[in-house]
């Protein structure tokens, strides 16, 4: 986790909601990590998420992410969950819950679905203090640079 909340300072401090995702292997190895980038990259679809399972795919050169672990400092929207859900992740963890705009403890609840092929094990509120803190910070700053 302590390397997605780097990245997402990274994403917060280049314009973007400062989200940040770390994709590991079944031993623990680093595959991905990627902050948002979805002013960056005027791509909707640049959550943080999305880019580590694309890239995590690319380098293990598959599209089922077995036995790999997705650490997110922001549980994921409904979009991310379901992008999870297909890459058949084992393992979620994730920082901050997100009442709002949440799909996994929150909203749709992507996994608790009949129509969902996959679930992983979902770990919720690791660092959630600091995760909750970058976002905070970044959207109190917003707010203050607004006319």
């Amino acid at each position: 986790m302590v390397e997605a909340l780097h990245v997402a300072a990274d994403a917060g401090r280049a314009g973007d909601v400062p989200v940040g995702a770390v994709l590991l292997d079944a031993a623990g190895h680093l595959l991905a990590r990627a902050g948002n980038r979805v002013e960056a990259d005027t791509d909707p679809t640049a959550h943080a998420e999305m880019l580590v399972l694309r890239a995590g795919a690319a380098r293990m050169g598959s599209p089922r992410l077995v036995g790999c672990t997705l650490v997110v400092t922001l549980e994921p929207c409904a979009m991310c969950a379901q992008a999870i859900a297909l890459a058949r992740v084992a393992r979620l963890v994730f920082g901050a819950y997100d009442p709002k705009g949440g799909g996994v403890e929150h909203g749709a609840r992507v996994f608790e679905q009949p129509t969902c092929h996959h679930r992983p094990e979902v770990v919720g509120g690791l660092r959630e203090t600091e995760a909750g803190a970058l976002l905070r910070t970044f959207f109190q700053d917003l707010r203050e640079r607004r006319p």
